[in-house]
């Protein structure tokens, strides 16, 4: 399963693993989590809560149960988050083999020209702007790729981290 939601990527991930921290252990409603999220860290809206429960779900670190949302119990492990990002967020897949397929570095809006195509079809008739919206989320998945471990980016232009470069780290 592959998860949409995608928030702004914060500064570091100490902040992922604050947020984690704030999801209960035992299941609480996704109110309940939200709230905690809100109060806890500089999330301040609801829907910026939901986000950030679903997303984190995407990496992981917190699940889902029949009565609500807990942290899961592994350690937090950046290459076992970084996994989870590029298996289970909807495009980081190809956002990453759009910079591993480049010769070059790409920046967001030539990583988008290459994977338009995977914007569903629904999205593309619901809303005009939806080039917008997905250069934006493409910006986003770019910039927590980055935080992740798994690209570099230098004058606003990215690559896949280490993966085949002479001059790579």
């Amino acid at each position: 399963m592959q998860f949409k939601p995608v928030p702004t990527p914060p500064d570091s991930l100490a902040f992922v693993e604050a947020a984690r921290a704030t999801v209960p252990l035992v299941p609480k409603s996704e109110h309940d989590c939200c709230g905690r999220l809100m109060n806890r860290t500089t999330v301040d809206a609801r829907d910026d809560a939901r986000t950030w429960l679903t997303f984190l779900r995407a990496l992981e670190l917190v699940a889902e149960h029949e009565t609500g949302y807990a942290r899961t119990r592994s350690e937090f492990d950046r290459e076992s988050v970084a996994a989870a990002f590029e298996e289970r967020v909807f495009a980081a897949d190809a956002v990453l083999d759009a910079l591993r397929e480049a010769d070059d570095p790409l920046d967001a809006a030539g990583v988008f020209d290459r994977i338009e195509d995977v914007v569903p079809r629904w999205e593309r008739e619901r809303d005009p702007h939806w080039r917008e919206a997905w250069r934006g989320r493409v910006a986003d998945l770019l910039d927590w790729a980055v935080l992740l471990g798994l690209a570099e980016r230098t004058d606003g232009r990215y690559r896949v981290k280490g993966e085949d470069r002479p001059d790579a780290d």
